[in-house]
């Protein structure tokens, strides 16, 4: 079983940027794929971003394309999120996901592992 934790959640304005991380431990991190999802109040958890365990495939939601970037470093076994041009509606607890069934990234009930989450604010 893989442990996560996150890390650089904040309060930042529109336009603004954060970057967030996620430490992994527990199994071999370049066995398997990282991802983020967020979940805002009163809304169901929705697939932001994830990684291939080389790092050579990604995918991106519609809504943060162009100003999300996933990366990772397996010698590190870290994975982050650089989040430019927030917007307001950007708002939610982001998560970091691990280890997938399957092929499909889009679905949060096929990740096995989860952090604990952390919170990102835009102000309008």
């Amino acid at each position: 079983q893989v442990q996560l934790v996150e890390s650089g959640g904040g309060l930042v304005q529109t336009g603004g940027s954060l970057r967030l991380s996620c430490a992994a431990s527990g199994r071999t991190f370049k066995d398997y794929a990282m991802g983020w999802f967020r979940q805002a109040p009163g809304k169901v958890r929705e697939f932001v971003t994830a990684i291939s365990w080389s790092g050579t495939s990604t995918s991106y939601a519609d809504s943060v394309k162009g100003r999300f970037t996933i990366s990772r470093d397996n010698a590190k076994n870290t994975v982050n999120l650089q989040m430019n041009n927030l917007k307001p509606e950007d708002t939610a607890v982001y998560y970091c996901a691990a280890d997938p069934f399957g092929s499909s990234w889009f679905e949060s009930l096929r990740w096995r592992s989860w952090g604990q989450g952390t919170q990102v604010t835009v102000s309008s």
